[in-house]
């Protein structure tokens, strides 16, 4: 009964569409202008018709065509299952042949799909069969596509980048540096990171196979297996690229681990990081983002997905260093290095937000910048803690011979690396000014520009800052000689070294000059207060109070060699104590040595000249050379002794 009403349901409504038919061929007759939407649905009509006539037309002669075709691709596509060879290592005919084969199988299934085949249609396991036919066809050609990214891809070498660092990449043992090493001025040395380097596209895979792979992309794109080829393309760009950060010496290290070396061994992977970026980003990825877009160009979307998710994790790699060194120790012997792992990412930024500008890179781009952010918050605290690492540095002896210490040194030298980093430290100080008071410390007044603190860079402030906890450590040193003239001394040499620093070298345009004319009255100052202690109670041997007979003002033969006597025996003392002082500069040794030696000689003459008629030759027993002589060698650090030494 069912069939009875489908039946007579059919031919009800077959009556209606003819009438209807009918209806508007007759209104299209008396009807000469038609609107655009009765146009536009007529079109529309005609196309359907068309259509419906043309699948009557397959369904009845076409189908033994198709299954003719499909049987002659079916035996192309299975005559490559039990070859254990590479197609594409055949030859490009039998590659043509396959793909053409593979190509006429997704035909030969989208026309089966297009007749609206049911399940109990003899046609239904012919589409089941071209299935099959088109599903070994692409498991082939994904087989062929990783084989020859692998096979066909180009040796890297980092060496023939023209913009790499030529410092080879030792453990020396310069690079070991604690706190207040004298070796520092020749272990601190700062890596060049160069901004002039352009982008370079290598090839990374052999330019033949690139039209190669393409064709076979877009094929298992229309096929709809595009995930199969998304998939294989990922996964061996991603060997690839892990393969690049082998070569370039990156191995794979968790934060723990980064915060467990020794320094040795962290400072040389601080530096080869550092040259890594530079070729990692400018180079690979660069020419690796130009690999994805000349296979998947034609594709949309998935020229960048496919770049992004081949590159993300060694990408996120190499910023897993730098996360961990920001959120290590602040140790001051790592500024310099995190200075170079922050300039580096930051003058990278513009060339990663550029690779990774579409949203499925972003959170590549975000982490690349919070990485920088962490590493800037780095340098500012290394930078607050080696200024308390000045301040706190304790001694409890007095520093052998009063000479340059190394904290003044290590120091000095120290803010004289940093000045290669000016631009970045004004940026990262910029409103970080000092929140304690040895900013202006006594030891530092402020000049005329630093009351107007808007007249200097925030980096000047710092690096003030620094020289002033520094000279409150040294003064506090200096206090741990008993002798007066051996404090003044001291600090003489380490001002003199702090403001010869300054002037020698990039220092002095971030000091200024006014600081450096301070810096010369301090040492100045120190220097006239060495020579009255020490040798103002000397020269006031050589003067005639005290010498006279006792109710006149005739000179005491006896008192008059008495005192000749306390002038050698004190001269002699003060010889052999400040032969044994150092003055490392050989300018200011020499200053010291003739200003001293004009005080002196010219009292000691002034006195036997005086004085020589009651003094007979035995009494003399330095001429004024000699004692000339003698002060020739004081300040050499070696200690020498007068004793039993007579006049030359």
């Amino acid at each position: 009964m069912g069939d009875c009403d489908s039946t007579i349901s059919e031919v009800e409504g077959e009556e209606n569409l003819i009438a209807a038919a009918r209806h508007i061929v007759k209104a299209l007759g008396s009807n000469q202008k038609l609107t655009f939407s009765a146009r536009k649905t007529l079109a529309e009509l005609g196309t359907q018709l068309s259509t419906m006539a043309a699948l009557n037309e397959t369904k009845g002669d076409g189908v033994s065509e198709i299954k003719d075709r499909l049987y002659a691709v079916e035996e192309k596509i299975l005559s490559w299952e039990e070859d254990q060879s590479m197609i594409w290592d055949s030859g490009p005919e039998e590659a043509s042949e396959y793909l053409n084969a593979a190509d006429e199988a997704r035909k030969l299934t989208e026309r089966l799909e297009s007749l609206c085949l049911n399940k109990d249609d003899d046609e239904y396991k012919l589409l089941h069969r071209a299935h099959n036919v088109l599903q070994k066809a692409m498991e082939r050609l994904e087989e062929e596509f990783s084989h020859m990214l692998v096979e066909n891809r180009e040796p890297f070498e980092p060496e023939h980048v023209s913009f790499r660092s030529s410092e080879e990449d030792v453990l020396d043992e310069g690079s070991i540096i604690s706190f207040g090493d004298e070796s520092v001025e020749d272990s601190l040395q700062r890596d060049s990171v160069s901004r002039a380097s352009e982008e370079y596209i290598l090839d990374l895979v052999h330019p033949d196979v690139i039209p190669e792979l393409r064709c076979i992309a877009n094929l298992m794109f229309n096929s709809n297996y595009d995930q199969e080829c998304y998939q294989a393309y990922t996964s061996a760009r991603k060997d690839a690229l892990d393969e690049c950060l082998f070569i370039l010496e990156m191995e794979k290290l968790s934060i723990e681990d980064v915060l467990k070396m020794e320094w040795v061994i962290l400072n040389s992977k601080i530096k080869r990081w550092v040259r890594t970026m530079k070729i990692f980003v400018r180079v690979y990825l660069a020419s690796e983002k130009y690999l994805s877009h000349q296979i998947f160009g034609e594709l949309g979307a998935v020229c960048v997905d496919s770049f992004v998710e081949a590159s993300k994790a060694s990408m996120l790699q190499l910023l897993n260093f730098g996360e961990a060194m920001s959120i290590g120790p602040h140790q001051p012997e790592k500024l310099s290095r995190i200075l170079d792992m922050y300039e580096v990412l930051a003058d990278l930024l513009p060339d990663i937000d550029a690779l990774y500008s579409d949203e499925v890179g972003s959170p590549v781009r975000i982490e690349c910048h919070e990485v920088l952010r962490r590493l800037g918050d780095s340098v500012r605290a290394t930078f607050l803690e080696f200024k308390n690492a000045i301040a706190s540095n304790a001694s409890t002896n007095p520093f052998a011979g009063g000479g340059v210490h190394h904290l003044t040194r290590y120091v000095m030298n120290y803010v004289k690396i940093l000045t290669d980093y000016c631009e970045i430290l004004n940026f990262l100080l910029k409103d970080h000014d000092e929140d304690d008071p040895s900013y202006l410390s006594p030891y530092m007044s402020p000049t005329k520009e630093e009351e107007n603190k808007s007249s200097i860079s925030p980096m000047a402030r710092h690096f003030r800052s620094i020289a002033s906890i520094l000279e409150s450590n040294l003064d506090g040193k200096s206090k741990l000689y008993k002798d007066a003239s051996l404090q003044h001394f001291f600090l003489m040499n380490n001002i003199y070294y702090m403001a010869q620093k300054v002037k020698g070298s990039e220092l002095r345009h971030i000091f200024g000059d006014e600081w450096i004319r301070k810096c010369n009255r301090k040492f100045q100052q120190h220097a006239m207060n060495y020579e009255r202690a020490s040798w103002s109670s000397i020269l006031s041997l050589l003067k005639d109070e005290g010498i006279q007979n006792p109710g006149s003002n005739s000179i005491s033969k006896t008192l008059l060699k008495e005192r000749i006597r306390s002038f050698y025996i004190a001269f002699e003392e003060t010889y052999k104590t400040q032969t044994s002082w150092l003055i490392p500069d050989h300018q200011l040794r020499e200053d010291l040595r003739i200003s001293t030696s004009l005080k002196v000689i010219q009292a000691y003459r002034t006195f036997v000249g005086r004085h020589g008629s009651l003094l007979s030759d035995k009494h003399i027993k330095y001429t004024a050379d000699d004692l000339e002589s003698f002060l020739l060698d004081l300040f050499e650090g070696s200690p020498k002794s007068l004793q039993n030494c007579y006049r030359r």
